[in-house]
């Protein structure tokens, strides 16, 4: 491994984005996830990528659709208001198959909201967001060295399986400063794209790229192709980390952020003689609903621990059948303590509050 540096998160992510091969970037800048555009258009011209500041995020998502068309590894990087914006474009890209990378660091909400961390946009990356019948991958990193891993990686499933890649993360890790180190080698290459709109070349016909077709049966084979491909990523990509929860009556499950407070409220609900296991999604698209399903034939109850009023609740839900499942969140950009999680764990397991 290579030496370790003291890095912001935003910072890991936009140096990992080019360890990972990322040579052009299109983005606009919002708070908290600034310091990712800033970090690029000094970065990027040293390895001779491409940076441009759009207008807009609606233009730069749609610059991000020509550059991946053209074969390029590609990125843009936005806050809640601003994915929003792009979402059309998303769907598009979706649509045509194309891969690229796409970092927000989620702001509280709805609406400009705050420029604080929240998680509110779990439904908006793991449910489409836009319109159209279509996923995202999406990584949900804990710290800054899981930004880095997971952009890095980002890049080659994005290509693996042309589609787009979400790294949901947050303010909260996209502004703390932690150690990381990057892998020694060197960057990662683009891979070869037959596929791309780089010229006839050798070809009898053009390559084209769209997400149009005006015959309803050729989009519904279309549908169908796409459907297949995520029926394999959700075998292929599922992620996630399960702790102390073999003997557990409570299970924990939160991601990103969360997942760091959870684990701590757990360690001391552990100390007090508490059984409370954590189940860590590190992909919120695949989703772990076996895992969860699995782990209700034994526990009493779960607990999903979110910066939101209760997204990841519903998956958990999903998954849990008849076993019940509690809630417990702050939003708008608050952020929630150990302590008041762990107040919870025992309001549960000494038989108060109401399940969801």
């Amino acid at each position: 491994m290579g030496e370790t540096i003291l890095m912001k998160g935003n910072e890991a992510v936009a140096e990992a984005a080019i360890r990972g091969g990322c040579r052009f970037f299109f983005g606009y800048p919002i708070t908290p996830q600034s310091e990712v555009p800033e970090y690029m258009s000094r970065r990027l011209h040293e390895v001779g990528g491409v940076f441009l500041q759009a207008e807009s995020e609606v233009a730069a998502i749609n610059m991000v659709y020509g550059a991946s068309g053209a074969g390029a590894r590609v990125m843009t990087s936005s806050s809640s208001p601003g994915i929003s914006l792009k979402m059309e474009g998303i769907s598009y890209i979706a649509a045509a198959e194309l891969p690229c990378v796409i970092v927000n660091m989620v702001r509280g909400g709805p609406g400009l909201g705050t420029i604080q961390p929240a998680q509110s946009d779990y439904f908006q990356a793991t449910k489409g967001g836009g319109h159209g019948d279509y996923h995202l991958i999406v990584f949900a990193p804990q710290s800054v060295q899981e930004m880095v891993d997971m952009t890095i990686e980002a890049f080659d499933v994005a290509d693996k399986y042309r589609n787009p890649v979400m790294i949901l993360a947050d303010g909260l890790i996209g502004q703390m400063m932690e150690p990381v180190v990057f892998p020694d080698g060197e960057d990662r290459p683009n891979t070869e794209k037959p596929w791309a709109t780089v010229g006839m070349g050798d070809r009898a016909e053009r390559n084209i790229v769209t997400s149009m077709d005006l015959n309803a049966e050729a989009m519904e084979e279309i549908n169908w192709r796409i459907q297949e491909k995520y029926d394999k990523i959700t075998k292929e990509m599922l992620r996630y980390e399960t702790l102390d929860t073999e003997d557990a009556d409570l299970i924990l499950v939160a991601y990103g952020s969360s997942a760091r407070i959870a684990l701590n409220a757990m360690s001391k609900a552990r100390e007090n003689g508490y059984k409370v296991g954590l189940v860590r999604p590190q992909t919120v698209w695949p989703f772990p609903y076996e895992v969860i399903k699995d782990l209700a034939n034994q526990a009493k109850a779960f607990l999903t621990v979110e910066m939101s009023m209760g997204q990841l609740i519903e998956d958990v839900k999903l998954a849990a059948g008849e076993t019940p499942v509690y809630h417990f969140g702050r939003c708008g950009g608050v952020i929630h303590s150990p302590a008041e999680v762990y107040e919870k764990i025992e309001e549960i397991l000494n038989g108060g509050g109401a399940a969801k």
